[in-house]
């Protein structure tokens, strides 16, 4: 058997550099001219080959977390796939983007960040026709990983759509805090009076404590936003001040910025491969090309917008100083 020409770290760096294209086709045509070089088709069967596993990526973002300090942010964001058929790992999900149900490939995260850092330390696909499990099991399987591998961060924070009991419980079993929202319907006794919507009452501006119904006793801020908004943060910690309930909430937007990113400079939603074990290794690879690039931009102070001009910024001075797009007709 002939020796692979290419392997895991040549994708990545391919991923870090391209600009628009992040196909197998466009990585072949970028690969220096002469013999031996590898052509598309050895990208394709690199993604093919590849066993697709989340510990890779937390072998290497295991060394700049610190996994006593810090905030774990669990959520998932929708790969736009609006025009594939026959894409694998593609149904239909909720979109924050498009505040619809979209065609696409929906991907769970665990951040960490200390609100200057964005590593993500492990992912699930969600794919329930094929492995059953739901977005609930995965995030419960993500942070069952997480208390394994030792962390024990100031907090866990996570979108009001993992606030279900279950999950709230498996949680305290592992002794973890946690923040989340809750929904207006959500039932609660706040004096012993009785269940009720936890619209109902009356929030005082340091937290109130309530019992929520199957779980116990949290303490509840109501946030009432500038637009008239209301949100109803939640968490087991009995004595958090709300400034660091704040500061909690803060560095959970911070997965919003990390989903630009992984989207906008590492192509995740930009694969056209059709297989499911393809598509797996894409995403896989391009977050691992994003914690090089995140790596990157953190110690040299730059943004990833800026890291990636910066790859191409020589060939477009050598173009400008020779430009060959003009009006005249191209010489032989």
């Amino acid at each position: 058997m002939n020796k692979a020409k290419i392997n895991e770290e040549d994708y990545i760096d391919f991923v870090v550099a391209s600009q628009v294209s992040y196909s197998c086709l466009e990585a072949g045509r970028v690969q220096a001219v002469g013999e031996g070089a590898a052509a598309h088709d050895a990208y394709s069967r690199l993604l093919q080959r590849l066993e697709p596993d989340a510990t890779a990526l937390w072998q290497e973002s295991e060394g700049q977390v610190a996994k006593a300090k810090g905030v774990l942010v669990l959520d998932d964001t929708t790969l736009d796939k609006p025009y594939a058929k026959k894409m694998a790992l593609v149904t239909r999900h909720w979109s924050g983007k498009h505040h619809a149900v979209v065609r696409g490939i929906n991907l769970l995260t665990l951040l960490w960040t200390d609100g200057e850092r964005y590593l993500p330390c492990d992912y699930r696909i969600y794919e329930k026709a094929s492995d059953g499990l739901s977005k609930n099991a995965h995030f419960r399987a993500l942070v069952q990983a997480a208390a394994e591998r030792g962390f024990t961060p100031e907090c866990v924070v996570f979108d009001r759509w993992y606030s279900g009991l279950d999950n709230l419980k498996h949680l305290r079993h592992l002794g973890f805090r946690w923040l989340t929202r809750l929904k207006s319907n959500r039932l609660v006794n706040p004096d012993g009076t009785g269940q009720r919507p936890i619209t109902e009452v009356v929030m005082a501006a340091s937290g109130t404590r309530v019992h929520l119904q199957g779980y116990g006793l949290i303490l509840v801020f109501k946030i009432v936003a500038t637009d008239g908004d209301i949100e109803f943060w939640a968490t087991n910690d009995l004595e958090m001040p709300e400034l660091t309930r704040l500061r909690f909430a803060e560095n959970a937007w911070h997965i919003e910025t990390y989903h630009r990113g992984i989207k906008q400079c590492c192509g995740l939603e930009k694969s056209q491969a059709r297989l499911a074990r393809t598509q797996r290794n894409h995403i896989g690879l391009a977050l691992r090309a994003f914690l090089r690039l995140e790596t990157f931009c953190f110690y040299q102070g730059l943004s990833w917008f800026e890291a990636k001009l910066a790859i191409v910024r020589q060939a477009i001075a050598a173009y400008l100083a020779n430009p060959f797009y003009t009006l005249s007709a191209p010489t032989a």
